[in-house]
């Protein structure tokens, strides 16, 4: 393992045994659970910068050898005066980037042509804060054989489509000049970050071009925002899905393989998205850098991104209770058996029903919420009345009566299915925040709890009528 990876690893500490703390992608740092909200990226209303930092890795050769490393040759902006612990942070944060924007090893020569990629992974620092790495890895602009680069937005902010649109900005202007590139990040740095539905305009002079205007709006539905589900669409099969996700849900191991960077990246989002209004609180590694594939001998969960090159390695590590996709042939290599089994048969039924209903969807804001929709449903169908089983105290700290809540549910197979729900960390840190919460509950969720409610009311009534 090259000195990078092993600094890495050091940072790392996995998390051993079911009730420990939650655990992020590399299972670097306790996650609190206020933060455990749809995967859980925090619902930003707006007015924080943009990103952190601006950052360019590119391949430098080894001294010794003919292998490349990856190593970040351009930063902004620079940060200085820093107070000591800062400045560790930072360091290890910088430290630990290059490995992810080239997961895919040293074995590297000089290309005249490289489709362009784009895709993203997930930090998290010691205090439990989340870090998004959004990258654009191309050819730098030139003649004859080159190395690619990565262009790399580090932000706190989960907004896929937004980053997306801005590294489009970005790579206009490599091609002219880096120089070109400082005037439009240092504008958008001191742009305030929209609220859900609002756009916020920048302009930036482009030589031979003049004065640009663009646009970066975010969508309404926030909840949303982080995801794009079209890549799990066009790999898969909606009956898989499911089984993804009904592993997803009693917190198993699952492992992606794919060829592309972009793919690995967005259908792993797009599986743990699946999971709102709960949240993924264990290793979760869009795509594993080489020197550190033996996360999948990991024995504690985990939802991580291999590319296919890796398969041999992954197929000869010993794991148990592993669900491995093939993205690319839409096929599973490994599986524990029972995935069709897991959720309740009419449940099943009912998501299944509501997939294949859409056939006139156009804008990926469609596609997502119809593919969100069944599964949020799931939810409100099974766990939807969890706030009518918290009991308050007098200070307001409430309590979860799990038997009571459990009990509630009249369909045997929903109550055997909540049964081994609720002994997850998905429902626990999801439990905890509303205990701890003194309002009432609001939100996307509870806005469908809420219409699912008035629905059964409105049955009840119309039953009434008819006899």
């Amino acid at each position: 393992m090259d000195g990078l990876g092993r600094r890495l690893r050091a940072s790392l500490r996995l998390k051993r045994g079911h009730g420990g703390p939650p655990q992020d992608n590399q299972g670097e740092a306790v996650k609190e659970p206020e933060r455990a909200q749809e995967l859980c990226l925090p619902n930003f209303a707006g007015g924080q910068h943009f990103f952190e930092y601006l950052l360019v890795v590119s391949l430098k050769k080894k001294r010794s050898g003919d292998d490349y490393e990856p190593t970040i040759t351009y930063q902004f902006p620079k940060r200085e005066n820093l107070l000591r612990g800062q400045q560790e942070e930072e360091e290890r944060l910088l430290g630990a980037i290059p490995l992810f924007c080239f997961p895919d090893g040293n074995e590297w020569a000089p290309l005249t042509e490289y489709p362009r990629e784009t895709f993203s992974f997930v930090l998290t620092n010691v205090d439990g804060s989340r870090k998004i790495g959004y990258c654009r890895r191309l050819l730098p602009a030139g003649r004859g054989p080159r190395l690619p680069k990565v262009y790399c937005i580090i932000s706190c902010i989960g907004c896929f489509g937004l980053f997306s649109k801005i590294l489009d900005e970005v790579e206009k202007r490599h091609q002219i000049s880096m120089a070109v590139i400082y005037p439009f990040m240092q504008g958008l740095r001191e742009a305030a970050f929209p609220a859900p539905g609002k756009t916020v305009t920048l302009k930036s002079f482009i030589p031979d071009s003049g004065t640009e205007f663009i646009s970066l709006t975010r969508p309404l539905d926030s909840h949303l925002e982080h995801v794009d589900f079209s890549s799990l669409l066009q790999c898969l099969r909606f009956e898989q899905i499911l089984q993804i996700f009904a592993s997803a849900v009693l917190e198993r191991k699952i492992i992606f393989l794919a060829e592309g960077l972009s793919t690995l990246s967005q259908c792993i989002h797009a599986a743990a998205a699946l999971l709102y209004p709960f949240s993924w609180a264990h290793t979760y590694i869009p795509v594993v850098p080489e020197s550190l594939l033996a996360t999948v001998c990991c024995p504690t969960p985990f939802m991580v991104g291999v590319q296919m090159r890796f398969r041999q390695e992954v197929m000869d590590s010993p794991m148990e209770e592993v669900l491995l996709v093939n993205l690319c042939e839409g096929t599973f290599l490994m599986s524990v058996g029972d995935e069709k089994d897991i959720l309740p048969p009419k449940l099943q039924e009912d998501i299944l029903d509501s997939l294949s209903q859409g056939s006139d969807l156009h804008t990926s804001e469609q596609i997502n919420e119809h593919v969100s929709g069944p599964f949020v449903q799931f939810f409100v169908k099974t766990v939807g009345h969890y706030a009518s089983y918290i009991k308050r105290e007098a200070n307001g700290q409430g309590h979860f009566q799990e038997r009571a809540f459990c009990k509630a549910l009249t369909s045997k197979t929903n109550r055997r299915f909540v049964k081994k729900f609720v002994k997850t960390q998905l429902f626990s840190l999801f439990i905890q925040e509303a205990e701890k919460s003194k309002n009432p509950p609001a939100g996307y969720f509870q806005q469908k709890i809420l219409e699912y409610e008035e629905q059964k009311k409105q049955k009840k009534s119309r039953e009434k009528t008819v006899k």
